[in-house]
């Protein structure tokens, strides 16, 4: 068989339909014992200085109890402020429960306004 330069082999998978193509990456992977996706992941990658602009900024909180601490009847009523809605029993069950998420999905500052009540309380806290 004759040696097909890079252009001849572009222009025939120019030919192809996708259905056709899709078939061909399939049999090249199974014949080679390659993956066609390692090249795409090391492209999402980017280069190597681009890696503090590609870690955006969280915006998002999650408030965890880690636990009571020794006072946690304190810690039951500031839970019930922190977290809206909650009967004493739904907030006792929670800081029983603990390491258990009080707020998921919150702003910076309601997670860390949140995160210094429960600590004054006597509450361990953390923020993920």
């Amino acid at each position: 068989m004759a040696k097909l330069s890079t252009a001849e082999l572009i222009d025939a998978f120019k030919e192809l339909t996708l259905l056709e193509l899709s078939d061909f990456v399939k049999e090249f992977e199974t014949t080679f014992d390659v993956t066609a996706a390692a090249p795409v992941a090391m492209a999402v990658a980017g280069p190597a200085g681009a890696a503090p602009a590609a870690a955006e900024e969280q915006d998002e909180f999650d408030v965890v109890l880690e636990s009571a601490g020794d006072k946690k009847i304190q810690v039951i009523k500031v839970v019930r402020e922190v977290v809206s809605g909650l009967g004493l029993k739904e907030a006792k069950d929670l800081v029983e429960a603990a390491p258990k998420a009080l707020l998921e999905k919150v702003d910076k500052e309601a997670a860390e306004a949140a995160k210094e009540k429960l600590e004054a309380a006597g509450a361990k806290i953390s923020i993920k």
